[in-house]
């Protein structure tokens, strides 16, 4: 049968009756062949692979390393020209064809590939920091979890730079290797029980070096044919801000959470000297971050871009975040993106969340400390095929003892309770530009505090004992789809959706608080460019409807705040020196009618290393004055709202901020490392506020601003690693905060201007050491002299300095595991009148919310991580 088939086939060439396609398709169903694809990273592997995939086309895999693309397809179903042409619409070029400028420019930084010329009077260090910024945060990691990083560079006869492709770099004595691609840059992964590297290039003599960090490094290759000294000058950094976006953005990353135990949301800046969290009071246990001088209310909270803990969450909205969750931060002083919403007056707080789709299978963490809180956390992830991925993060916490009582009031320092809490998400991406993820997101929550001897079953409603009890269940629904047109990667739209149902059950005292917030969520954005990507844009239409019940004592609130908006923002970014972000948007509130909000932001890089930005612009938000004030619960203060109108929030008119800001960030080399020192300046306006008046002892009263109010912020911050490994973070912060108060202009109480910090961090083999120092100045402490004497407090508070202190190991190979211990408030300073009149908490003098220093003393804490790739 085969000779027949054979004869007949010959017959048909010989006679011309077949075309060179039903000949290929007899002979060989599909054709394999290899593809020289330009690339950079597995960004570009996955965009090369998506963009190959079509009718016809069997199997595409690219190779990061040797850029040949190995392809299988059918010839009869599809043409090689317009495979080539797909990957030239993603913006890859192949050998003898290149992409579009306009595409290729529209790729991730990391992403560019081509090759770039340095100009002579740069140092050869700064090529490296150049060519390494950014990729070296999401890198693919080996087994045990890190990647060597480097550039490969020569000099030609004029004196510029150029990266070296195809350059080899080894371990001594094994095959374990990695080639350098078109932009000189390698990954490689450590290899346990290896330090040393052979570095070749033909042309050049090789040369063999020993590591000594293995977090990242940059060779330096000299002229004169022969490689240079190496120079071991780099690492993954855990905190950093992006040099190219005019926005400044910090990016806090899961390496600088694990500097501390990082329970949750609130415990995540421990190591951050731009952000204060405090408790609100002594018996709630909820904290509140302080950004430039003002509570955590004026900081936008979101979760992935999408509205977090807000309204009636604001108190507790913290605790609710588990810190294992938590993927990486973005914080950003000042005014945010316009396409995110009006709210952000102090600045803006994103939260990423751990992704099914890029995540470890399985991450477990377990955390018990001294005073009896337990904390057990479960993240699993799973890909389902090509398309599907999906994943589950469990937390739960517990806190029985009810005896903790460090300053012996009688009071419960901390609540009791359990809380739990859970994420299911799960992800669709086509592989052709549609991308959809979804998910649900429970909390309940059970807090009991008050006095030690409270037995809620007993002593609730009545005076036999103090307590507090806050029930909190809260259900969101959130889902993105987005759509990325092909050949055209700088062109996309989406949607983003959440529904959110909030309830608190709660009691303080003989005062009930029950309260239900129902929230929707829609953002529409579409972004492309104008005539080139120098010029992009992005605009969309959003609407946000809030409905609130509240029972406060024995009066009810309730409103709708029904908010539809519209906003555009240009970004230009013509030169790599100057590029700005400008936005508008425009926002009909059926309670404040209509408002408009501009920002923009402007980075201007007058030298290498060294970044100057500028922004400004509007924020507005509705107060949520009982929420955002628990704290004045627990006291026995009259609670009035002064010239209440009809028809808003509480009878009280939105607040309205303007923020003005300056920063500075400067690279430089220090101890033969890089070194960063960062200054920056902000100035809030208020032209409306809601003023919380505590200046009368036996009273709080909200009302809208009559006067002034300010905040004036400065900070110094220097990073820099005096030797290997060691890294030292040093800043100072100056807080000028001031509102009017019943026409007298004040100092706001309770926030110290000045504080001290300093955080070292020291790694060796697998041994991490981490330690924390932060003095705060004096804090105002609202008047009391209509007290009786003795219960009266000091005009300001003392200084105070609290250090905290981690040790953590990693054992074993195949199945890493950390073990880390710390110790919190290490010179065990706490407050130790923390509540005016404990002894009559019923009585007229009862206060609990004069907080300024920590509620508890020294804690001790151990843990232990896991994960599984």
């Amino acid at each position: 049968m085969k000779t027949l088939k054979y004869i007949g086939l010959l017959c048909c060439l010989l006679s011309g009756g077949l075309s060179y396609a039903q000949v290929n398709k007899i002979i060989s169903k599909d054709t394999s062949i290899s593809l020289k694809v330009y690339g950079e990273c597995s960004m570009c592997k996955e965009r090369i692979e998506k963009a190959v995939k079509g009718r016809g086309v069997r199997s595409a895999s690219w190779d990061t390393k040797t850029k040949q693309l190995s392809l299988a397809f059918d010839p009869s179903i599809t043409r090689l020209d317009k495979i080539e042409n797909r990957i030239l619409s993603a913006g890859h070029d192949l050998e003898n064809k290149k992409a579009k400028d306009a595409v290729y420019n529209a790729l991730p930084e990391c992403c560019h590939y081509r090759t770039m010329e340095i100009k002579p009077d740069s140092l050869l260090r700064k090529v490296a920091d150049s060519l390494l910024e950014k990729r070296d945060i999401k890198l693919t990691t080996d087994t045990n979890g890190q990647v060597l990083r480097g550039v490969v560079l020569e000099s030609n006869s004029k004196g510029a730079f150029t990266p070296l492709l195809g350059a080899s770099v080894m371990w001594v004595g094994t095959n374990r290797g990695a080639i350098t691609d078109i932009s000189g840059v390698f990954g490689i992964n450590t290899l346990p029980g290896s330090n040393r590297l052979v570095v070749s290039y033909s042309g050049y003599t090789s040369d063999t070096l020993t590591v000594t960090d293995r977090n990242a490094l940059k060779i330096i290759l000299a002229s004169n044919k022969k490689l240079s000294e190496v120079v071991i000058t780099g690492k993954i950094r855990s905190t950093y801000i992006s040099t190219m976006n005019p926005l400044r953005i910090q990016t806090i990353t899961e390496k600088e959470l694990f500097k501390a135990a990082c329970c949750n949301l609130s415990e995540s800046f421990e190591t951050n000297p731009s952000v204060d969290v405090s408790y609100n009071d002594a018996v709630t246990g909820s904290k509140q971050i302080q950004l430039l001088g003002l509570s955590g209310n004026y900081t936008q909270l979101t979760v992935e871009n999408l509205p977090g803990p807000r309204g009636l969450a604001t108190a507790l909205g913290l605790n609710s975040i588990a810190g294992p969750w938590v993927e990486s931060i973005q914080l950003t002083k000042g005014i945010g993106s316009v396409a995110n919403g009006y709210e952000s007056i102090a600045g803006q707080i994103n939260v990423e969340i751990k992704k099914p789709e890029n995540t470890e299978s399985l991450f477990a963490n377990a955390y018990i400390n001294d005073f009896g809180k337990t904390e057990l956390n479960l993240n699993l992830a799973k890909k389902f095929g090509d398309k599907w991925s999906g994943g589950l993060l469990l937390h739960d916490d517990f806190f029985a003892n009810k005896n903790l009582d460090i300053n012996h009031d009688g009071f419960r320092d901390l609540p009791t309770g359990n809380q739990f809490s859970m994420i299911n998400r799960w992800k669709y991406d086509d592989n052709k530009g549609f991308m959809a993820q979804f998910g649900l997101k429970v909390l309940n929550d059970r807090r009991t505090g008050g006095e030690t001897a409270f037995n809620e079953n007993l002593d609730k409603n009545t005076t036999h004992h103090y307590g507090l009890g806050i029930n909190t269940d809260r259900y969101e629904f959130f889902s993105k789809t987005g759509y990325v047109f092909p050949g055209k990667k700088y062109k996309s739209i989406g949607l983003q959706l959440s529904a959110t149902i909030h309830h608190q059950d709660s009691y303080f005292g003989l005062t009930e608080f029950v309260a239900k917030q129902q929230q929707v969520y829609s953002n529409l954005l579409y972004q492309s460019i104008i005539n080139n990507t120098n010029h992009k844009f992005r605009t969309g239409l959003s609407i946000l409807y809030d409905d609130y019940n509240e029972d406060f004592k024995q009066a009810n609130y309730k409103r709708k705040e029904i908010v539809p908006g519209a906003f555009f923002e240009y970004t230009n970014t013509h030169t790599d020196k100057f590029n700005l972000v400008a936005g508008l948007r425009a926002d009909q509130h059926n309670l404040f009618g209509l408002f408009i909000t501009p920002r923009i932001h402007i980075r201007y890089e007058p030298v290498k290393g060294t970044t100057i930005r500028l922004s400004a612009g509007r924020g507005q938000r509705t107060a949520n004055i009982f929420a955002e004030n628990n704290s004045v619960f627990v006291s026995s203060r009259q609670l009035t709202i002064i010239n209440a109108g009809s028809g808003k929030a509480y009878g009280l008119d939105p607040e309205v901020a303007w923020n003005k800001g300056i920063s500075i960030d400067h690279k430089f080399r220090a101890f033969n490392n890089d070194a960063v020192l960062s200054i920056d300046f902000f100035r809030n306006d208020f032209n409306n506020q809601v003023v919380v008046d505590l200046e009368n002892a036996r009273e709080v009263k909200f009302y809208n601003l009559s006067g002034s109010s300010y905040s004036n912020s400065f900070q110094a911050e220097l990073n820099v690693e005096p030797v290997k490994q060691f890294n030292l973070r040093l800043a100072y912060r100056y807080f000028d905060v001031k509102t009017s108060y019943s026409g007298k202009l004040l100092q706001r109480p309770l926030i110290a201007p000045h504080r001290a910090f300093a955080n070292l961090a020291y790694a060796i083999s697998n041994w991490k050491f981490d330690y924390t120092i932060s003095y705060n100045g004096t804090k105002r402490i609202p008047a009391t002299v209509l007290n009786p004497v003795q219960y009266q407090l000091d005009e300001y508070s003392p200084a105070y300095v609290q250090m905290n202190a981690q040790v953590s190991k990693t054992i074993g190979k195949k199945l890493p595991m950390e073990i880390y211990v710390g110790m919190e408030n290490l010179g065990n300073y706490f407050q130790k009148k923390l509540i005016i009149a404990p002894e009559q908490p019923f009585g007229p003098y009862f206060d609990a919310s004069m907080v300024y220093a920590p509620v508890s003393g020294r804690m001790l804490y151990a843990g232990w991580r896991v994960k599984i790739k």
